[in-house]
């Protein structure tokens, strides 16, 4: 394995919380992020490394955690159906699961940890893609003082994908400490910063509704996944129409959305996201309790995401949902998920909008980056 150094001052401050950018890149030039490739510059982002797939992928029986006594690798001899080469790109089909050895690694000390997420255009595909580490039990996170090899699970689920080594489908923060962050912390900050419009509900993070009122001029609140539809290249960006791959839903006069069994939505947020520079969020569930539905696939939001001072003047989160099981219905402004902000041990040099190729500052409902802007027909709301 060989590490890259990048050049950008390698300090790093010794507080708890989220590692920005520059923190990243002192953890490549000191071997505790190693790569079979060096890291490319286009892999750091705000707080967080994209993480990229190597150069073979393993079609598997089933999803599966190693567990504390086994390693991956233990685990694909026992598992693996049949290797596949990514190096002149690869179709990872729908229904299928496929574990893929990243080119990344890490080396850990006592202090640091990670989580992980699909990137947001992953999730806005539909690829559930989740990390897997030896001996692990838990999906996407790497426990403190952890040494050895990243692995990807990838199953798409709607839209079967070309993928080859190098495609970068999910993304590692780093955490120093124990970086706790209070409902009372995150009151005073939304107080300050505005975090979401309105007042804001806090439990353990801070809440969000969804919008089924759509746009004002064209009624558009979402879109439904085609099934059926053709293959995505993973790298094609702004090369697909949408139409091909998605049917709209505008809002109706119950501003209500049934969710059918085992389809894929994209909707949005009521309220717009404001992330300060020196913060990062994650989206979550709200709870259990509230349906049997998935509200996001890819959860970051990097600092700076909405953020008035880099571009963004709020912009609202975008939601890949699917229901379970059975039908669900949804109300216009109902809660479905929270927020959990975690503070970042300093400031990153540039915050997500800034100069950074950002895909979805000022956002409002918006696919992935793979499609064409869409442009929407005027509904006629009263034959809603």
């Amino acid at each position: 394995m060989q590490s890259q150094a990048i050049s950008e001052p390698a300090q790093q401050s010794g507080s708890e919380g989220i590692l920005p950018s520059h923190a990243i890149r002192a953890l490549i030039q000191n071997g505790s992020v190693r790569s079979a490739k060096p890291v490319e510059d286009v892999q750091i982002q705000p707080a967080s490394l994209d993480l990229r797939l190597g150069e073979k992928a393993y079609r598997i029986r089933a999803s599966f955690l190693p567990g504390k006594q086994n390693s991956v690798a233990d685990r694909i001899s026992q598992l693996a159906l049949h290797e596949i080469n990514l190096r002149e790109g690869a179709v990872l089909e729908t229904g299928c699961v496929y574990l893929v050895p990243l080119m990344e690694s890490v080396s850990f000390g006592s202090d640091l940890s990670g989580l992980a997420n699909p990137k947001s255009s992953t999730g806005r595909l539909d690829v559930f893609t989740r990390l897997i580490t030896d001996h692990g039990v838990a999906f996407d996170r790497i426990d403190a003082g952890y040494d050895g090899p990243l692995y990807a699970e990838i199953s798409p689920r709607t839209f079967s994908v070309l993928v080859r080594t190098g495609s970068r489908l999910n993304q590692l923060r780093f955490r120093r400490g124990l970086a706790t962050f209070s409902d009372t912390e995150l009151r005073d900050l939304h107080q300050s910063a505005a975090l979401v419009e309105g007042e804001g509900y806090i439990d353990q993070g801070i809440g969000f509704s969804i919008d089924l009122k759509g746009d004002p001029d064209t009624g558009l609140v979402g879109f439904r996944a085609r099934r059926h539809a053709g293959l995505i290249d993973i790298d094609n960006i702004a090369g697909y129409d949408p139409e091909d791959f998605w049917e709209p839903i505008y809002t109706n006069k119950a501003l209500s959305l049934v969710l059918d069994p085992d389809e894929f939505y994209i909707l949005a947020t009521k309220e717009a996201v404001n992330v300060p520079p020196d913060y990062a969020a994650e989206m979550v569930p709200f709870s259990p309790d509230v349906g049997e539905f998935r509200v996001h696939y890819a959860g970051f939001f990097d600092p700076g995401f909405g953020y008035s001072g880099s571009g963004g003047q709020g912009s609202r989160g975008v939601l890949e949902i699917r229901s379970h099981d059975v039908p669900f219905i949804l109300t216009d402004g109902q809660r479905v998920g929270r927020l959990i902000y975690e503070k970042l041990t300093d400031t990153p040099a540039k915050v997500y909008g800034q100069g950074i190729g950002s895909n979805y500052q000022s956002q409002g409902l918006k696919l992935s980056k793979h499609f064409r802007p869409w442009k929407p027909a005027v509904q006629n709301l009263s034959q809603s």
